[in-house]
Order: structure tokens, then sequence, then C-alpha cells
């Protein structure tokens, strides 16, 4: 049985509709020195548990979301668009 990931647009969908793209990290501003900007590119900290991650909706509304994925279950705990992520920051 294929997993459901719960899409804010388009509802329940199969996990096969997604790309996960990496972790959902904090971007350093533009004028953030080089270490900074070398650990936010390169550097995770591949840690047990609750985390969030980029998914885009390839085969569906193609809208990027935040995935909230146990990494030790693989269990989906939620999803929201990442716009309102950014929209909220500012």
């Amino acid at each position: 049985m294929a997993s459901l990931i719960p899409c804010p647009h388009c509802g329940q969908r199969p996990r096969e509709e997604f790309t996960v793209k990496g972790a959902a990290l904090a971007r350093p501003a533009a004028d953030a020195d080089r270490a900074m900007w070398f650990d936010y590119v390169y550097l995770r900290d591949n840690r047990r548990g609750r985390y969030d991650e980029y998914w885009h909706h390839t085969s569906g509304c193609r809208r990027w979301l935040v995935v909230t994925r146990n990494t030790a279950t693989h269990e989906i705990e939620g999803a929201r668009d990442a716009a309102a992520r950014k929209e909220a920051a500012q």
C-alpha cells in the first residue's frame, strides 16, 4: 500500500506524486559570511526523529511543501505550503 501525503492544496495524495528535495533549513541572509553559507549548503546533522523537509508536488499542484516526517519511522506528521512559511518569517 502506498503511503499518503496530506497536500494542503490537493488533499491526501500518493507518495509517488512527490519529489523530496532536502532539509527545510532557515536560509542565511544574502550578506552572511562564507562559512555560514558553506554550512547551509553542505553540512547536515542527519538527525533521527522529527524533521522538516522540502517536497515538491511534482505530479499534482506543483507547489513546494514543507513536510514534517519522522526519519526513524518514515511516518508523515503533516505538510504545509512552503510559501506560507516564508511569509510568516517576513
